[in-house]
Protein backbone atom coordinates (compact mmCIF):
# COMPACT_ATOMS: atom_id res chain seq x y z
CA UNK A 1 0.00 0.00 0.00
CA UNK A 2 1.28 3.48 -0.84
CA UNK A 3 1.78 6.10 1.85
CA UNK A 4 -0.86 8.34 0.23
CA UNK A 5 -3.49 5.60 0.28
CA UNK A 6 -2.59 4.57 3.81
CA UNK A 7 -3.07 8.18 4.94
CA UNK A 8 -6.50 8.38 3.32
CA UNK A 9 -7.63 5.10 4.89
CA UNK A 10 -6.42 6.17 8.32
CA UNK A 11 -8.10 9.58 8.04
CA UNK A 12 -11.47 8.13 7.00
CA UNK A 13 -11.49 5.35 9.58
CA UNK A 14 -10.71 7.80 12.41
CA UNK A 15 -12.74 10.76 11.14
CA UNK A 16 -15.25 12.02 13.69
CA UNK A 17 -18.02 12.11 11.10
CA UNK A 18 -17.59 8.33 10.77
CA UNK A 19 -16.68 7.21 14.29
CA UNK A 20 -19.55 9.11 15.94
CA UNK A 21 -22.02 6.87 14.08
CA UNK A 22 -21.12 3.85 16.22
CA UNK A 23 -23.60 5.03 18.86
CA UNK A 24 -26.50 4.68 16.41
CA UNK A 25 -26.78 0.90 16.66
CA UNK A 26 -27.90 0.63 20.29
CA UNK A 27 -30.52 3.36 19.90
CA UNK A 28 -31.89 1.79 16.72
CA UNK A 29 -32.11 -1.65 18.32
CA UNK A 30 -34.00 -0.29 21.33
CA UNK A 31 -36.48 1.71 19.26
CA UNK A 32 -36.99 -1.06 16.71
CA UNK A 33 -39.37 -2.62 19.24
CA UNK A 34 -41.83 0.20 18.51
CA UNK A 35 -42.07 -0.59 14.80
CA UNK A 36 -44.88 -3.07 15.41
CA UNK A 37 -47.24 -0.13 15.99
CA UNK A 38 -46.96 1.42 12.51
CA UNK A 39 -47.36 0.69 8.78
CA UNK A 40 -43.87 1.93 7.81
CA UNK A 41 -41.52 -0.08 5.60
CA UNK A 42 -38.63 -1.80 7.40
CA UNK A 43 -35.64 0.55 7.42
CA UNK A 44 -31.97 -0.31 7.10
CA UNK A 45 -30.24 3.05 7.22
CA UNK A 46 -32.53 4.97 4.85
CA UNK A 47 -32.10 8.74 4.80
CA UNK A 48 -35.84 9.06 5.52
CA UNK A 49 -38.47 6.85 7.12
CA UNK A 50 -40.99 5.51 4.58
CA UNK A 51 -44.74 5.12 5.14
CA UNK A 52 -46.99 3.66 2.41
CA UNK A 53 -49.73 6.21 1.69
CA UNK A 54 -52.41 6.09 -1.02
CA UNK A 55 -50.59 5.27 -4.27
CA UNK A 56 -47.15 6.28 -2.99
CA UNK A 57 -45.24 7.02 0.18
CA UNK A 58 -44.90 9.64 2.85
CA UNK A 59 -41.29 10.33 3.84
CA UNK A 60 -40.13 11.62 7.23
CA UNK A 61 -36.63 12.67 8.28
CA UNK A 62 -35.01 14.72 11.02
CA UNK A 63 -31.59 16.27 11.59
CA UNK A 64 -29.90 18.11 14.45
CA UNK A 65 -27.21 20.76 14.16
CA UNK A 66 -23.88 20.41 15.94
CA UNK A 67 -23.51 22.69 18.96
CA UNK A 68 -20.21 24.17 17.79
CA UNK A 69 -21.72 25.24 14.49
CA UNK A 70 -24.66 26.91 16.24
CA UNK A 71 -22.35 28.82 18.58
CA UNK A 72 -19.75 29.87 16.01
CA UNK A 73 -21.90 30.30 12.88
CA UNK A 74 -25.60 30.49 13.84
CA UNK A 75 -26.74 31.88 10.49
CA UNK A 76 -24.93 29.10 8.60
CA UNK A 77 -26.39 26.54 11.01
CA UNK A 78 -29.90 27.75 10.25
CA UNK A 79 -29.34 27.44 6.49
CA UNK A 80 -27.73 24.02 6.89
CA UNK A 81 -30.65 22.69 8.96
CA UNK A 82 -32.91 23.18 5.94
CA UNK A 83 -30.45 21.85 3.39
CA UNK A 84 -29.64 18.59 5.17
CA UNK A 85 -33.27 17.61 5.75
CA UNK A 86 -34.28 18.52 2.19
CA UNK A 87 -31.40 16.40 0.85
CA UNK A 88 -32.65 13.43 2.90
CA UNK A 89 -36.00 13.55 1.13
CA UNK A 90 -34.50 13.81 -2.36
CA UNK A 91 -31.99 11.04 -1.56
CA UNK A 92 -34.97 8.76 -0.88
CA UNK A 93 -36.46 9.56 -4.28
CA UNK A 94 -39.00 12.05 -2.99
CA UNK A 95 -39.93 15.70 -2.92
CA UNK A 96 -40.40 17.80 0.24
CA UNK A 97 -43.73 19.10 1.57
CA UNK A 98 -42.84 21.05 4.70
CA UNK A 99 -40.71 21.23 7.85
CA UNK A 100 -40.98 21.91 11.58
CA UNK A 101 -38.21 22.75 14.03
CA UNK A 102 -37.23 22.69 17.68
CA UNK A 103 -34.93 25.61 18.58
CA UNK A 104 -33.26 26.33 21.91
CA UNK A 105 -31.46 29.64 22.31
CA UNK A 106 -31.48 32.11 25.17
CA UNK A 107 -29.63 34.82 23.24
CA UNK A 108 -31.74 37.22 21.17
CA UNK A 109 -29.04 37.89 18.56
CA UNK A 110 -28.10 34.23 18.22
CA UNK A 111 -31.75 33.22 17.88
CA UNK A 112 -32.35 35.90 15.25
CA UNK A 113 -29.38 34.72 13.20
CA UNK A 114 -30.51 31.09 13.37
CA UNK A 115 -34.03 32.07 12.26
CA UNK A 116 -32.66 34.24 9.45
CA UNK A 117 -30.55 31.33 8.24
CA UNK A 118 -33.57 29.02 8.28
CA UNK A 119 -35.59 31.57 6.31
CA UNK A 120 -32.81 31.89 3.73
CA UNK A 121 -32.53 28.11 3.37
CA UNK A 122 -36.30 27.77 2.93
CA UNK A 123 -36.33 30.55 0.33
CA UNK A 124 -33.44 29.02 -1.61
CA UNK A 125 -34.89 25.50 -1.65
CA UNK A 126 -38.57 26.52 -1.79
CA UNK A 127 -39.68 24.48 1.19
CA UNK A 128 -41.83 26.02 3.97
CA UNK A 129 -41.02 25.94 7.69
CA UNK A 130 -44.56 25.57 8.98
CA UNK A 131 -44.27 24.99 12.72
CA UNK A 132 -42.09 24.10 15.64
CA UNK A 133 -41.20 24.70 19.28
CA UNK A 134 -38.94 27.29 20.92
CA UNK A 135 -36.97 27.21 24.18
CA UNK A 136 -36.07 30.92 24.61
CA UNK A 137 -34.40 30.40 28.00
CA UNK A 138 -31.70 27.87 27.01
CA UNK A 139 -28.13 28.64 28.17
CA UNK A 140 -26.33 30.75 25.56
CA UNK A 141 -23.45 28.27 25.41
CA UNK A 142 -25.78 25.32 24.76
CA UNK A 143 -28.04 26.26 21.83
CA UNK A 144 -29.80 23.48 19.94
CA UNK A 145 -31.63 23.18 16.65
CA UNK A 146 -33.37 20.17 15.14
CA UNK A 147 -35.51 20.10 12.00
CA UNK A 148 -37.98 17.45 10.87
CA UNK A 149 -39.34 17.21 7.35
CA UNK A 150 -42.27 15.58 5.58
CA UNK A 151 -42.05 14.56 1.93
CA UNK A 152 -43.67 12.26 -0.60
CA UNK A 153 -42.59 9.85 -3.31
CA UNK A 154 -44.10 7.57 -5.91
CA UNK A 155 -40.95 5.43 -6.28
CA UNK A 156 -38.10 5.02 -3.83
CA UNK A 157 -34.34 5.07 -3.50
CA UNK A 158 -33.20 3.02 -0.49
CA UNK A 159 -29.97 2.81 1.46
CA UNK A 160 -29.81 -1.01 1.58
CA UNK A 161 -30.59 -2.07 -1.99
CA UNK A 162 -27.14 -1.85 -3.60
CA UNK A 163 -26.69 -5.07 -5.58
CA UNK A 164 -23.55 -6.93 -6.60
CA UNK A 165 -22.40 -5.69 -10.00
CA UNK A 166 -24.03 -2.26 -9.66
CA UNK A 167 -21.94 0.73 -10.70
CA UNK A 168 -21.26 3.18 -7.90
CA UNK A 169 -21.88 6.70 -9.16
CA UNK A 170 -20.80 9.79 -7.25
CA UNK A 171 -22.67 12.97 -8.20
CA UNK A 172 -21.24 16.26 -6.87
CA UNK A 173 -21.30 19.93 -7.80
CA UNK A 174 -17.74 21.20 -8.16
CA UNK A 175 -18.92 24.78 -8.73
CA UNK A 176 -18.64 25.69 -5.08
CA UNK A 177 -16.25 26.61 -2.29
CA UNK A 178 -15.14 25.50 1.15
CA UNK A 179 -18.11 25.94 3.48
CA UNK A 180 -18.53 26.55 7.22
CA UNK A 181 -15.45 27.09 9.36
CA UNK A 182 -16.81 24.78 12.10
CA UNK A 183 -17.46 21.74 9.91
CA UNK A 184 -15.52 20.26 6.98
CA UNK A 185 -17.93 21.08 4.17
CA UNK A 186 -18.32 22.07 0.51
CA UNK A 187 -20.85 24.79 -0.27
CA UNK A 188 -22.24 24.38 -3.78
CA UNK A 189 -25.55 26.12 -2.99
CA UNK A 190 -24.46 29.74 -2.46
CA UNK A 191 -24.66 31.87 -5.58
CA UNK A 192 -27.26 29.64 -7.26
CA UNK A 193 -30.90 30.52 -7.80
CA UNK A 194 -33.79 28.53 -6.30
CA UNK A 195 -34.61 27.26 -9.80
CA UNK A 196 -31.05 25.99 -10.23
CA UNK A 197 -31.01 24.29 -6.82
CA UNK A 198 -34.33 22.51 -7.30
CA UNK A 199 -33.47 21.51 -10.87
CA UNK A 200 -30.32 19.76 -9.62
CA UNK A 201 -32.21 17.91 -6.89
CA UNK A 202 -34.99 16.88 -9.25
CA UNK A 203 -32.58 14.36 -10.82
CA UNK A 204 -33.03 12.06 -7.81
CA UNK A 205 -36.82 11.47 -7.99
CA UNK A 206 -36.54 11.21 -11.78
CA UNK A 207 -33.98 8.43 -11.36
CA UNK A 208 -36.35 6.64 -8.97
CA UNK A 209 -39.47 7.16 -11.07
CA UNK A 210 -37.77 5.88 -14.21
CA UNK A 211 -36.48 2.76 -12.40
CA UNK A 212 -32.87 3.67 -13.17
CA UNK A 213 -31.63 2.83 -9.66
CA UNK A 214 -32.90 1.49 -6.35
CA UNK A 215 -30.17 2.64 -3.96
CA UNK A 216 -28.85 6.08 -3.02
CA UNK A 217 -27.51 8.09 -0.09
CA UNK A 218 -26.66 11.74 0.28
CA UNK A 219 -23.07 12.53 1.24
CA UNK A 220 -23.42 13.50 4.89
CA UNK A 221 -20.92 14.26 7.63
CA UNK A 222 -19.21 10.91 7.00
CA UNK A 223 -17.83 12.36 3.76
CA UNK A 224 -17.70 10.68 0.37
CA UNK A 225 -16.00 7.45 1.41
CA UNK A 226 -17.76 7.22 4.76
CA UNK A 227 -21.17 7.58 3.11
CA UNK A 228 -20.31 5.04 0.40
CA UNK A 229 -19.12 2.58 3.02
CA UNK A 230 -22.30 3.02 5.08
CA UNK A 231 -24.40 2.20 2.00
CA UNK A 232 -22.39 -0.99 1.58
CA UNK A 233 -22.81 -1.83 5.28
CA UNK A 234 -26.57 -1.21 5.05
CA UNK A 235 -26.77 -3.40 1.93
CA UNK A 236 -24.63 -6.24 3.33
CA UNK A 237 -22.24 -5.79 0.43
CA UNK A 238 -18.76 -4.49 -0.31
CA UNK A 239 -17.23 -2.39 -3.05
CA UNK A 240 -14.16 -1.77 -5.11
CA UNK A 241 -13.55 1.99 -5.35
CA UNK A 242 -11.15 3.77 -7.70
CA UNK A 243 -10.11 6.97 -5.94
CA UNK A 244 -8.57 8.29 -9.15
CA UNK A 245 -12.08 8.36 -10.71
CA UNK A 246 -13.59 10.61 -8.03
CA UNK A 247 -14.45 14.11 -9.35
CA UNK A 248 -12.67 16.73 -7.25
CA UNK A 249 -12.18 20.51 -7.13
CA UNK A 250 -8.82 22.23 -7.34
CA UNK A 251 -9.53 24.30 -4.23
CA UNK A 252 -9.12 21.50 -1.65
CA UNK A 253 -6.55 18.82 -0.89
CA UNK A 254 -7.90 15.45 -2.02
CA UNK A 255 -7.89 13.94 1.47
CA UNK A 256 -9.89 16.94 2.75
CA UNK A 257 -12.33 16.66 -0.16
CA UNK A 258 -13.06 13.03 0.72
CA UNK A 259 -14.13 14.07 4.24
CA UNK A 260 -16.32 17.05 3.29
CA UNK A 261 -20.00 17.23 3.97
CA UNK A 262 -21.53 18.07 0.58
CA UNK A 263 -24.35 20.57 0.10
CA UNK A 264 -25.04 18.61 -3.09
CA UNK A 265 -23.51 15.15 -3.11
CA UNK A 266 -25.06 11.73 -3.69
CA UNK A 267 -23.84 8.15 -4.00
CA UNK A 268 -26.00 5.86 -6.17
CA UNK A 269 -25.78 2.15 -6.93
CA UNK A 270 -26.90 1.78 -10.55
CA UNK A 271 -27.26 -1.28 -12.81
CA UNK A 272 -24.60 -0.80 -15.53
CA UNK A 273 -27.20 -0.81 -18.31
CA UNK A 274 -28.72 2.33 -16.76
CA UNK A 275 -25.46 4.13 -16.02
CA UNK A 276 -25.33 6.25 -19.24
CA UNK A 277 -28.84 7.60 -18.62
CA UNK A 278 -28.10 8.42 -14.98
CA UNK A 279 -24.86 10.19 -15.90
CA UNK A 280 -26.73 12.14 -18.57
CA UNK A 281 -29.42 13.30 -16.12
CA UNK A 282 -26.73 14.78 -13.89
CA UNK A 283 -24.71 16.22 -16.75
CA UNK A 284 -27.77 18.08 -18.04
CA UNK A 285 -27.90 19.77 -14.63
CA UNK A 286 -24.19 20.72 -14.64
CA UNK A 287 -23.44 18.09 -11.99
CA UNK A 288 -20.16 16.19 -12.17
CA UNK A 289 -21.09 12.52 -11.97
CA UNK A 290 -18.75 9.58 -12.53
CA UNK A 291 -18.56 5.84 -11.97
CA UNK A 292 -16.15 5.54 -9.05
CA UNK A 293 -16.47 1.84 -8.31
CA UNK A 294 -18.59 -1.28 -8.30
CA UNK A 295 -20.62 -3.14 -5.69
CA UNK A 296 -19.16 -6.53 -4.71
CA UNK A 297 -20.71 -9.51 -2.92
CA UNK A 298 -17.88 -9.79 -0.41
CA UNK A 299 -18.53 -7.27 2.43
CA UNK A 300 -15.19 -5.49 2.01
CA UNK A 301 -14.71 -1.90 0.83
CA UNK A 302 -11.43 -1.88 -1.11
CA UNK A 303 -9.73 1.23 -2.48
CA UNK A 304 -7.23 1.77 -5.28
CA UNK A 305 -5.13 4.88 -5.85
CA UNK A 306 -2.43 5.22 -8.47
CA UNK A 307 -2.04 1.46 -8.78
CA UNK A 308 -1.86 0.86 -5.01
CA UNK A 309 -4.67 -0.92 -3.17
CA UNK A 310 -5.89 -1.21 0.41
CA UNK A 311 -8.90 -2.12 2.58
CA UNK A 312 -11.00 0.69 4.03
CA UNK A 313 -13.56 -1.44 5.88
CA UNK A 314 -14.12 -5.18 6.25
CA UNK A 315 -17.66 -5.58 7.54
CA UNK A 316 -16.98 -9.14 8.66
CA UNK A 317 -15.21 -7.46 11.58
CA UNK A 318 -15.72 -3.67 11.25
CA UNK A 319 -18.81 -1.70 12.25
CA UNK A 320 -19.78 1.86 11.31
CA UNK A 321 -23.50 2.05 12.14
CA UNK A 322 -24.19 -1.66 12.69
CA UNK A 323 -27.29 -1.38 10.50
CA UNK A 324 -27.45 -3.98 7.74
CA UNK A 325 -30.16 -5.81 5.85
CA UNK A 326 -28.10 -9.00 6.15
CA UNK A 327 -27.17 -8.60 9.80
CA UNK A 328 -23.50 -8.21 8.77
CA UNK A 329 -21.65 -5.89 11.11
CA UNK A 330 -23.53 -7.00 14.22
CA UNK A 331 -21.41 -8.71 16.91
Amino acid sequence: MSAALETIIDKVRHYGGVTRKAAIRDVVETLRLTHAYGPQLPGYGDDAAIIPWNDGYLLMAADGMMTGLLINEPYAAGKASVMVTVNDIFATGGRPIGMVNVMASGDDEQRALIAAGIEKGCRKLRVPMIGGHLHPDAPTDHPALSVAILGWATRLLRSHLAMSGDDLILAVDLAGRAGCRSVASWDANSGKTPDELRHRLEALPLIAENNLAQAAKDVSNGGILGTLAIMMENSGKGASVDLDAIPRPDALAFSDWLLCFQSFGFILAVPPANTPQVLSLFSERHIQAAVVGRVRESPVVALTLGGASGILFDFRKDVITGISVSGCGHP
